[in-house]
């Protein structure tokens, strides 16, 4: 008993929750409220929906004695990051209809619907059942969008891989009917035998847990930021077998050391046939030896530093009752995305576009909602996003390239890529307005900071010089900032922690080089390093490999190391 009065809160509301059914359904038909209790709070998560407030209106609601300006965030499920034209043109008019008249491209390859009010939550999720679209999973403790590489251009084996991603996603969804009994009106099986979770049981997981699949070189799903990652290895055009990635994660507490971001360990190798199994029972060891207790501490990274990697490969061997192989040779050169036109070896053709800050919307110099939307009317082939905020439109037929390139013009959506690379290589978490953890502005304020930092690359001629940028609202990482070549991270309103030195394929972590900068500043402080960049960088020499060699900050591989070595004047007095 004494163990069990440790377990954290949340713990406690999922064994009470009947599979999280909790007082959901009563919650969301009450209407003298835009918002539901904490505890519904946490089991909607579990739906793929948040509880948010815009706020930027909350000091004058409350000025005026009003309840928050209540919304919900609602992720969709996407694995792969596959969509139809029928259903993006779904999603599109729900967009407009439910929500606030835009889509959010996440770094998860799925879509992220904003403020959606509570009366409208369950039409919502009717209206994306029509076109076979859910919230299942989409959060909460539990597995969440599985992802895999977008480019089908880059390999015949592409379709391979989606499926894989499909087949862990399907497998380790929640057996549960909570959500078809809750948000489709569905009856609830009547029977005389106890719900089971085969997997999850009745705690489900101690935390969140992210899954993604690449084919080498490149590792655009960003592997080593992953709870659990498949790496694909090839033989010619045939995918033999995946190399097994554990223990990824970004997420940290500002002020509290033993909480840090963390690279995956490459444990492995395992056949295709086995890559479902490999996934539910890394999921059942993390699922029988995660911390429970403090939620600060409950990801697989902790899990493996608390005791050892070898010992979490010998677990997942007594688990699986067989041995994983060794690990097969693999190289990454990049993680952003390759943009433009691709021809694959069928003929077919592929477009990755720069969509900023993943923003779906419409503005007066491109108009690019309503450009997708006229493809989407049209196109033959499907949609892709990307984990980086952007979009591919794929397996467009060659007899349709120039139908969809003189839409593409109309709507002056390839200008987009007319942009540095810095621009091109950027990530933005939502933050504020909506995010309740958000410390400091991200989406609504990186384009602006980039205009400024785009003087300095223009000036050095680095306009089309990939280097990776990402910011977000706090240390969460939802935008995976610790791996970035450049990363800011929300201290307060206005104030950023300033970090360096990620690996540009996303294999090292980067370093804090500035504590509590102001954004304004933030040009300034960058100035004399870029110019220092391009004047002294060695032949194919990435930025993140110079501000190491270069000694701005020391290079950072283990996450036990994320809050050592800091210079002392990283640390203004």
């Amino acid at each position: 008993m004494s163990e069990e009065q440790k377990l954290s809160a949340n713990e406690y509301l999922k064994v009470e929750s009947n599979y999280l059914r909790g007082t959901l359904a009563e919650e969301l038909a009450d209407d003298s409220t835009g918002g539901i209790s904490e505890g519904s709070a946490q089991m909607v998560k579990f739906h793929g929906c948040y509880v948010q407030d815009d706020r930027d209106l909350r000091a004058n609601r409350r000025k005026h004695k009003l309840e928050k300006a209540y919304s919900f965030l609602m992720r969709v499920r996407l694995p792969g990051g596959v969509v139809t034209p029928k259903q993006w043109l779904q999603m599109d008019w729900i967009s407009e209809n439910f929500a606030n008249n835009t889509l959010k491209l996440t770094t998860r390859q799925a879509f992220q619907l904003h403020g959606v009010i509570k009366s409208q939550l369950k039409r919502t999720v009717q209206e994306m059942d029509k076109v076979a679209l859910d919230c299942i999973a989409a959060c909460g403790d539990v597995n969440r969008n599985v992802m895999c590489n977008p480019n089908p251009h880059l390999s015949k084996s592409h379709a391979e891989m989606v499926q894989q991603a499909k087949d862990i996603s399907e497998h380790l969804l929640p057996q549960g009917g909570a959500y078809h009994e809750i948000f489709l009106d569905q009856e609830k099986v009547i029977s005389s035998e106890e719900v089971v979770e085969p997997i999850y049981g009745k705690t489900y997981l101690p935390r969140k847990f992210k899954i993604a699949i690449v084919i080498p070189p490149s590792n655009d799903c960003d592997i080593h930021a992953n709870d659990l990652s498949f790496i694909a290895i090839q033989d010619g055009d045939k995918i033999i077998g995946y190399n097994i990635a554990v223990g990824g994660g970004m997420g940290m507490t500002h002020g509290v050391e033993t909480t840090y971001p963390r690279l995956a360990d490459i444990i492995g190798f395992c056949t295709p046939e086995q890559v479902v199994d490999v996934a539910e029972k890394v999921i059942l060891v993390q699922r029988d030896f995660g911390n429970r207790c403090d939620r600060k501490m409950s990801r697989v990274k902790y899990t493996i530093d608390s005791r050892s990697t070898e010992w979490f490969v010998e677990k997942l061997n007594e688990y699986l009752g067989y041995e994983i192989a060794p690990v097969r040779p693999y190289e990454f050169t990049t993680n952003g995305d390759n943009f433009g036109w691709h021809e694959d070896e069928t003929g077919n053709w592929h477009l990755n576009l720069f969509i900023q800050g993943g923003r779906v919307v419409d503005s007066p110099a491109f108009p690019v909602k309503t450009g997708l939307r006229e493809i989407a009317k049209v196109l033959k082939g499907e949609f892709r996003l990307t984990a980086n905020q952007n979009l591919a439109i794929s397996n467009i037929p060659a007899d349709q390239k120039a139908e969809i390139e003189a839409i593409l013009d109309k709507y002056n959506i390839l200008k987009s890529h007319e942009r540095s690379a810095l621009r091109l290589f950027s990530i933005a978490c939502v933050s504020l307005p909506t995010c309740g953890l958000a410390l400091a502005e991200a989406e609504r304020y990186l384009p602006e900071l980039i205009t400024e930092l785009e003087e300095v690359v223009e000036e050095c001629g680095l306009r089309h010089d990939a280097i990776t940028i990402r910011m977000t609202g706090c240390p969460n990482g939802c935008g995976r900032p610790f791996l970035a070549e450049i990363g800011f991270v929300g201290r307060g309103p206005g104030r950023y922690n300033l970090y360096l030195g990620g690996g540009h394929a996303g294999q090292r972590l980067n370093k804090l080089y500035r504590q509590d900068i102001l954004g304004k500043d933030a040009k300034e402080v960058l100035k004399p390093i870029i110019e220092d960049y391009a004047k002294n960088r060695q032949d194919g020499e990435r930025f993140g490999d110079f501000v190491i060699r270069a000694g701005y900050v020391e290079a950072t591989v283990n996450g036990l190391d994320f809050h050592k070595n800091i210079k002392p004047e990283a640390f203004p007095s």
